[in-house]
């Protein structure tokens, strides 16, 4: 049963509302002022609010500034009772972040659908979008409803990109976000002598280049495809969008994105505390998660920018990893053939038997 506040000062209104919505099958809790109001909705933290804006003590804009500054009460969707209908009061209140307005007298039917509405809205939110083509499309689809912009993210655009086409290049300015539907993407750095430095590896299901849009800089590394990918870009306008647009949204967004800050985080963790050995093993189990095979076509240059080291330690490594038979080395193929024991280097940097 979904939990209502309602905020109303009027002891006849307040009573007439709370019956309508209890026979709606809602729980109803009641205050009669903002200052009760706000009270309530931090210790109740109901589905929804219901707030008169003319009340002593405090009005319902100020209830709505206080609620909306807190983050346990923020996404709760807000609905003013007014008598007063003049534009500038509509945009007021919708500028502090209201949901819906309801005019006095208003009747049933009005009340029932606005709190359907708001209820059903929220709910789309709370949906867990997979990290695919199909589960952006849905949110996509479901932030049109919400934000009512039947032209969100219309201009998105699908384009393939050959092996070794340059996606980004460092210090461009960002336009759009990507998303890859298909393929391998590597991002890297280049130092001052011209040396790379392999900053992440994507595979299908990422998102990337979007930290220097949240920055508001330029890139500040290169995106290469590694193999024939193709890639969604999603304008500048439309990220900024679907990341701003509604406090729901953004959690839902912000949870497909989430997962490669959290990688990023661990990597350079890696890089500042493991050894040559611990980070080249966690290369390997890297490059085969996003391949999806235990046998790699990998130059030692490209894996010594992705452990951040020079080829000859990488291949000293390898050498170890050889001799102690958790890899084969044909040439630039390397085939795993423990990933147990990479693992066991990454955790504990076994010492070798």
């Amino acid at each position: 049963m979904k939990k209502i506040l309602l905020i109303e000062d009027n002891p006849e209104v307040r009573e007439n509302t709370s019956e309508i919505l209890s026979l709606a099958n809602y729980q109803v809790i009641t205050a009669e002022n903002g200052k009760a109001g706000v009270e309530l909705a931090l210790q109740e933290k109901p589905d929804l609010i219901i707030c008169d804006i003319m009340m002593p003590e405090l009005d319902g804009y100020g209830v709505l500034h206080i609620l909306s500054k807190k983050p346990e009460t923020a996404s709760i969707p807000f609905i003013f009772l007014t008598a007063k209908t003049e534009k500038s009061d509509i945009r007021k209140g919708m500028t502090l972040g209201a949901d819906d307005y309801l005019t006095k007298p208003f009747d049933d039917t009005d009340l029932l659908n606005a709190v359907e509405s708001r209820l059903n809205r929220v709910a789309l939110f709370k949906k867990n979008y997979d990290a695919s083509t199909e589960g952006l499309n849905q949110l996509i689809d479901d932030a049109r409803q919400v934000l009512r912009l039947n032209d969100l993210c219309k201009d998105r655009k699908v384009r393939q990109f050959k092996k070794k086409a340059t996606i980004f290049m460092e210090g461009e300015t960002p336009n759009a976000i990507f998303f890859l539907q298909k393929g391998n993407v590597k991002t890297f750095r280049t130092n001052a002598d011209g040396k790379e430095f392999i900053t992440d590896l994507y595979a299908a299901g990422d998102f990337f280049g979007y930290e220097p849009i949240l920055e508001n800089n330029t890139y500040t590394e290169s995106a290469v495809a590694l193999e024939d990918s193709e890639v969604i870009i999603i304008p500048r306008h439309d990220f900024l969008t679907l990341l701003h647009g509604h406090p729901e949204l953004t959690r839902s967004f912000v949870s497909l994105l989430c997962k490669k800050v959290t990688e990023k985080e661990a990597q350079l963790l890696a890089l500042a505390y493991n050894s040559v050995r611990q980070r080249t093993a966690e290369a390997l189990l890297k490059v085969s998660h996003i391949k999806e095979s235990k046998e790699l076509s990998l130059s030692r240059d490209d894996l010594a920018k992705m452990v951040g080291t020079a080829s000859e330690s990488v291949i000293r490594v390898l050498s170890d990893f050889r001799d102690e038979g958790i890899v084969e080395i044909d040439g630039s193929k390397i085939k795993i053939l423990h990933p147990g024991k990479l693992e066991q280097v990454v955790k504990w940097n076994v010492a070798r038997h």
